[in-house]
């Protein structure tokens, strides 16, 4: 997981911001997804 996007969701559950965590663990999940199904 990259730095900048560790420290988002870090601020993020310092904050208590639902909806930006939200945000931020579909983007993960979407790369990670497009990571595997392109064979990395």
């Amino acid at each position: 997981m990259p730095g900048w996007f560790m420290r988002q969701l870090k601020k993020a559950f310092f904050e208590k911001n639902r909806q930006e965590i939200r945000v931020l663990n579909q983007c993960w999940f979407d790369y990670q997804f497009k990571q595997k199904k392109a064979g990395r």
